[in-house]
């Protein structure tokens, strides 16, 4: 199974979302194409009620677990139902400061 699959999966599985999105983002970062190596999640769960936003990172990486291990970089967006209809969207990613594809052609 893909990693992106796996997160999916583990997510929706864990979380009962309202909502969420799992981007696959290392297109953006100099790595060689059809990598997965860093992603995007925004996701939006009632299971988030009360907890700060270390607390809520925390949950994300245990239930995560191995797959952790096999990805260089998860960039997490946790919102109760009620934050997420205040904002409605998540922020864009930066670039990638690491060196570009197009610099070492």
């Amino acid at each position: 199974m893909k990693i992106q699959a796996q997160i999916e999966a583990l997510i929706r599985s864990n979380f009962e979302p309202q909502y969420f999105e799992v981007l696959n983002e290392s297109h953006m970062h100099n790595v060689p194409d059809g990598s997965e190596s860093h992603f995007k999640v925004v996701l939006v769960t009632d299971k988030f009620e009360g907890k700060r936003s270390v607390a809520r990172h925390q949950q994300v990486y245990g239930v995560l677990g191995e797959v952790m291990d096999t990805i260089h970089a998860l960039a997490l967006h946790t919102y109760t139902p009620e934050e997420y209809q205040q904002v409605q969207s998540a922020p864009d990613s930066p670039n990638c400061m690491g060196g570009s594809k197009h610099d070492q052609q």
